[in-house]
């Protein structure tokens, strides 16, 4: 099964989680950080703004487990997929969506 991710507003926070085909977990921003520091307050989607370049570069690496491949697609995953996302509702996207997406 593929993972898969969505995302939901919470008291003024945006959270991101995967599900690995059993268990939902929170995705963290801390190794995406470590490759680039766009938005250390986090997440966002729905613009094109720096919350978003850390959350497209955090589910690239998460998808692809590779940072060179990370970090050459993210800024065109962000506009593609990311800043379309509805700003004030949430999301949801597939490991294989973006795998499809990158190939």
């Amino acid at each position: 099964m593929t993972k898969s991710y969505r995302g939901t507003r919470a008291n003024g926070r945006c959270v991101v989680e995967v599900f690995d085909g059993k268990t939902w977990s929170q995705l963290s921003p801390d190794l995406s950080l470590t490759v680039r520091n766009h938005s250390p307050t986090g997440f966002e989607w729905g613009y094109t703004g720096s919350g978003p370049a850390q959350l497209a570069l955090a589910l690239l690496l998460d998808v692809t487990g590779d940072r060179a491949t990370a970090e050459h697609h993210y800024q065109a995953f962000k506009a593609s997929f990311v800043a379309s996302w509805d700003c004030h509702g949430g999301f949801s996207v597939s490991a294989k969506t973006i795998q499809q997406w990158i190939a």
